[in-house]
């Protein structure tokens, strides 16, 4: 990974970020936090006919290099969609097979993202989790904790209105009158409360649904839709969203 470079001087560029240029993005306009649902490794295995769980696999290849990516290009915070509640209702033995995909990926790139500077989080109600995969996710979330580049999250077991339920208990808990319970309140007992809310969220596979997937934070986020499924997505997908990001204008509920 190419460190990101200021967008002035078109000669120290990365390749990623002259490729984006080249498409028309502009690199002072990026979004700062993108986030990803990522819709779509069943059926591209399928319509293959493989295995499912081999979609999974191929989706796995293509989140290391959006990881890439999105470092290259300059993104400060990358949220992706990994493991809903939801999942657990799909056959065993593709959610089986889930839960170790995810514990390697995380252990295998721990090494490389650590050192290109990248520091990993997690949302979702870790808790439950198996052993095994909480602790892989609490090591690199630990190795990685002073790293000053491109924020990583992965949401693991987690659902937006789960979020919501547990930061409300929270407050509960600590005593809150009514009067106290304020969006501002309720916000900074989010799981990742210090991360700035999504820009822009993209949806691969062509679906238009918000899945549950920071629907809090998203309450303004730009919407970015594409037909190709997470094992297709490429740097060529990531651009056209944020042109389309780029070309929008947000007034977060104002004229």
């Amino acid at each position: 990974m190419a460190a990101p470079h200021p967008a002035t001087n078109e000669s120290v560029l990365n390749d990623v970020q002259r490729q984006a240029v080249e498409a028309g993005v502009s690199l002072d306009a990026l979004p700062q936090h993108v986030a990803i649902i990522m819709d779509g490794n069943g059926r591209w295995a399928t319509s293959r006919g493989l295995p499912r769980l081999l979609g999974h696999r191929e989706g796995y290849r293509s989140l290391r290099t959006v990881i890439k990516d999105a470092y290259d290009l300059g993104l400060k915070y990358l949220t992706v969609y990994a493991l809903t509640a939801e999942t657990w209702r799909r056959p065993d033995d593709e959610d089986e097979g889930l839960m170790k995909l995810i514990e390697k990926a995380t252990r295998d790139e721990l090494r490389v993202m650590h050192q290109n500077n990248v520091k990993v989080r997690a949302a979702g109600r870790i808790h439950e989790v198996p052993e095994s995969l909480r602790q892989a996710l609490e090591d690199g979330i630990e190795t990685t904790k002073d790293n000053t580049g491109l924020v990583f999250t992965l949401a693991v077991y987690y659902g937006g209105r789960a979020e919501i339920v547990d930061a409300v208990r929270a407050l509960v808990q600590e005593g809150a009158t009514p009067e106290a319970i304020t969006e501002d309140a309720l916000r900074a007992h989010l799981y990742n409360s210090d991360i700035p809310d999504p820009d822009l969220m993209i949806r691969t596979a062509g679906e238009m649904r918000w899945s549950n997937f920071l629907i809090w934070q998203s309450a303004y986020a730009e919407l970015a839709v594409t037909e190709a499924t997470w094992p297709e997505f490429r740097l060529e997908h990531m651009i056209e969203a944020i042109k389309q990001f780029q070309s929008r204008k947000r007034k977060f509920g104002g004229l």
